[in-house]
C-alpha cells in the first residue's frame, strides 16, 4: 500500500470502465487492455467498480475479484483505488476490509444514498469506514440526493485515513477546501482543468480519460485553455444520459469494448450516436482509446 502523501500526488485518476463478454461476464483480457492504455497515457491510478465501472450492477463476488485482479496486476504501475462504498454501512466495512486485505491503496466511500440518513448518522458511518483504511470520499448529491456540506467534511478532515474529497460540487467549494489543506479532486470533468489550474485542486477522478487519456494528462499537467475549450463538446457529450451510457455508447462504439451493456443501461440512440461520432472522429486516432468511431451495429448488440 502507498502512504496518503504519495496517493495526494496523483493529478489523474480514472474511473474506469468494466467491460463484458458477450456472456454478460467482467472480461478480463479486455480489462486489462483498458488498463494497460491508461498506464500507457500517463495515468496515475484507477477507480475500480465505480459509477463507471458500474460497481453498482455487480454482486460483491465479482466487484471484489476486480479489485484483487487490478492489485495484482497493476498496483506496481498504478494507484489502486477500490470503490467500496454502500448506503450499507455493514456492507462498506465488509468490503472495504476484503479490499485493503486485497492489497488496493485505498477506498472510495460515498454517503448512504436513497435511505437516507441524519447527519449524526452520516458521520458514524463515515467514521466506521475510515477507520478501515485510507479512503476518498465522493460527494455526488445528484445521485445519492444528500450534499456533503462543508460543516461535515471539515471535521471529517481531521481523521488520519482521510486522503480527501472526490467533489461534484463545484469548483469555489474545491477552493475553499484546498485553502484549508483539504485535498480536493474535480469529480466534474468539464470543469477538470480549471479546478486544477485556477482554483487549485490535486486533480480530477474522470470518466472522460477512459476515452482519451492523453489528452486529459495534457489538462492536468500544465494549463491549456484551447485544449479545455476544445474538448469541452465531448465532454458534454459524455454526460448527456446519466453516467456511464455514454462512456459505454462510445467505448463500444471506438471498437474498445465489445456491444455488452449490463441493463438498466441502454445505448445512446442513434442521433446521439451521430453526434458523439462527429466529436470524437475530429480528434487525432492516435488519442482515442480503441479507434475512429462508428455507429453501433444493432445486430451485435447485447443487452444483459
Amino acid at each position: 500500500m502507498r502512504t496518503i502523501q504519495t496517493i495526494k500526488q496523483a493529478s489523474l485518476i480514472t474511473a474506469i470502465k468494466t467491460p463484458y463478454t458477450m456472456a454478460g461476464d467482467i472480461d478480463l483480457q479486455t480489462y486489462d487492455a483498458l488498463v494497460e492504455a491508461q498506464i500507457a497515457a500517463g495515468v496515475d491510478g484507477i477507480i475500480v467498480g465505480g459509477t463507471t465501472g458500474e460497481g453498482q450492477l455487480m454482486n460483491w463476488e465479482e466487484h471484489l475479484m476486480l479489485i484483487a485482479h487490478s492489485v495484482n496486476k497493476f498496483s506496481d504501475r498504478l494507484i489502486i483505488v477500490g470503490n467500496t462504498g454502500s448506503n450499507n454501512t455493514r456492507e462498506a466495512i465488509k468490503a472495504t476490509e476484503y479490499g485493503f486485505a486485497s492489497g488496493m491503496d485505498a477506498a472510495l466511500q460515498i454517503n448512504p444514498y436513497y435511505g437516507r440518513t441524519s447527519i449524526d448518522g452520516l458521520k458514524t458511518h463515515f467514521q466506521r469506514v475510515l477507520d478501515i483504511g485510507p479512503a476518498f470520499i465522493y460527494n455526488v448529491p445528484g445521485r445519492t440526493g444528500q450534499d456533503l456540506t462543508p460543516d461535515i467534511i471539515e471535521p471529517m478532515a481531521k481523521h488520519e485515513n482521510f486522503i480527501g474529497v472526490k467533489e461534484c460540487g463545484g469548483n469555489e467549494r474545491i477552493a475553499h477546501y484546498e485553502a484549508q489543506g483539504i485535498a480536493c479532486w474535480s469529480g466534474n470533468d468539464d470543469e477538470a482543468h480549471d479546478s486544477r489550474h485556477i482554483y487549485q485542486s490535486h486533480g480530477v477522478i474522470s470518466v472522460t480519460s477512459n476515452l482519451i487519456p492523453g489528452l486529459f494528462r495534457r489538462l492536468m499537467d500544465k494549463e491549456n485553455k484551447e485544449l479545455n475549450t476544445q474538448l469541452q463538446p465531448l465532454m458534454q457529450w459524455l454526460f448527456c444520459e446519466p453516467n456511464p451510457i455514454a462512456i459505454n455508447t462510445a467505448l463500444i462504439m471506438t471498437g474498445a469494448v465489445n456491444p455488452v451493456f449490463r441493463l438498466p443501461y441502454v445505448p445512446l440512440n442513434s442521433e446521439q450516436q451521430a453526434t458523439g461520432m462527429a466529436l470524437i472522429n475530429q480528434l487525432s486516432e492516435a488519442d482515442i482509446v480503441g479507434g475512429k468511431a462508428q455507429a453501433i451495429d444493432e445486430t451485435l448488440l447485447k443487452l444483459c
